[in-house]
């Protein structure tokens, strides 16, 4: 009996489907732009083959007329372990990697298809598939079993005042909640959330990256309590991340501080830290003041920025951020040619370069910009060299001020900062 036939749509499927699976992420729907970034640089590190993320989301989605290139399937294939893309369609297609062997082999070759990639795939799938019906129909009915949450109680000490990292102690009750599960996460990082159980009451957790953080109580997947932990530096704070996650921070000294009248890393304070630079890190330098005070629903950050040393990423990023109580307040800077992958955030305004056309964000990140970040009423201006490159708006506040910051995936020097009200009250300066 011949084997029923599998598209090469099905197949690249497949294969998709339990690269995901072994890289520890969720369905490919609800996959973000760091997951791809986190895809690509897993299969790389086994394979030595890069992807790139647009091939990655195409793969996904199954956007492709002709199949992908020879190259990038086998590189899928050693990533799970077969030795080229031929040996993994035969496996996935008849459960054997030598259709012409002899017949005397062929009941081995049944027992082995049993317990195959197909088979172990088709059960994945298929428990996927119930879990998801299962989720949707609970959803549906609004989680009738999540009750008395406002019995919750939710708090948070800092073991130490501002040291990082820094332990928190959370306190919480939640055995009068009527629910299926609960969670503690410690900010907007989903990969930060840690399930706690009725009849404990002390959960403690590390904060290895200072700022102003807001940690949840869910129930479900409801919030029902939040609380404030801020953890500031009152000077600017350098240290570079993986896109891992879970990974933890590498905190950064530079050697001398200022160097050529700006802020800047340079490469000897990478080594001195045992940080390789031709692997994709993201680079920080933020400042949260103990005292918070100023609303960024009215504010001006204006400062001089440029790329002091670019990595090996095809696209060189820099991000400007000023850091909120609440949302996010960024946008990116790229060469005109990647500023499909930008991103900025306004309050509750996201913008993707995927969806916007964000090119008039492009711009030479070796250059020196004159940035101004201004924010009038709901009303969002970003000028590079005295021109209006982006105008938009939000609905929702951010809070107070908490802090600023600059990151990318490169070395920055920034040799002015300037952030205050748009009433002229100085909230921070530094000509370095």
């Amino acid at each position: 009996m011949q084997a029923k036939p599998v598209s090469d749509h099905a197949l690249v499927a497949i294969g998709m489907a339990e690269v995901c699976r072994r890289a520890g992420l969720l369905p490919r729907a609800s996959l973000v732009q760091r997951d791809l970034q986190f895809l690509s640089d897993t299969i790389e590190s086994k394979t030595g083959v890069l992807i790139s993320l647009s091939t990655i989301k195409r793969l996904l989605n199954g956007q492709f007329a002709r199949l992908p290139q020879v190259a990038t399937l086998d590189a899928l294939a050693r990533f799970l372990d077969f030795s080229d893309w031929q040996h993994f369609k035969n496996s996935t297609v008849t459960g054997t990697a030598d259709p012409a062997s002899a017949s005397g082999d062929r009941e081995k070759r049944r027992v082995a298809g049993l317990r195959s990639f197909r088979f172990r795939v088709l059960l994945f799938i298929g428990l996927l598939i119930l879990a998801t019906l299962g989720l949707f129909a609970v959803i549906r009915v609004g989680r009738p079993g999540l009750a008395n949450t406002a019995r919750a109680q939710f708090s948070a000490t800092k073991v130490t005042s501002n040291d990082l990292p820094n332990t928190v102690v959370f306190r919480y009750n939640v055995d009068s909640v009527s629910a299926d599960s609960f969670f503690i996460q410690q900010s907007w990082d989903v990969n930060r959330r840690v399930r706690i159980y009725k009849k404990n009451y002390t959960l403690t957790d590390i904060y290895y990256e200072p700022g102003y953080h807001v940690a949840k109580l869910i129930a479900n997947d409801k919030i029902i309590k939040t609380v404030d932990v801020s953890i500031p530096t009152d000077r600017w704070f350098f240290y570079s991340k993986d896109r891992l996650p879970r990974s933890q921070p590498t905190y950064l000294l530079l050697a001398r501080g200022v160097k050529d009248g700006a802020m800047q890393l340079t490469l000897d304070d990478l080594a001195a830290a045992g940080i390789d630079f031709q692997r994709q890190h993201e680079y920080c330098a933020v400042y949260f003041p103990s005292r918070i005070e100023a609303s960024s629903d009215n504010f001006v950050m204006t400062c001089r920025i440029r790329m002091a040393v670019a990595s090996h990423a095809a696209c060189p990023v820099i991000m400007s951020e000023i850091f909120c109580q609440r949302y996010f307040m960024y946008f990116q800077t790229a060469p005109k040619g990647c500023t499909s992958e930008l991103t900025a955030q306004f309050g509750d305004n996201k913008l993707s370069g995927k969806t916007h056309d964000l090119s008039s964000l492009g711009t030479d990140p070796a250059a020196w910009q004159h940035v101004e970040f201004a924010v009038r009423n709901d009303s969002v201006n970003i000028r590079i060299n005295g021109a209006i490159m982006l105008s938009d708006v939000f609905h929702k506040s951010c809070g107070l001020i908490t802090g600023l910051g600059f990151i990318s995936n490169g070395l920055t020097a920034v040799d002015s900062v300037d952030l205050r009200t748009t009433d002229g009250k100085v909230l921070y300066h530094n000509d370095f």
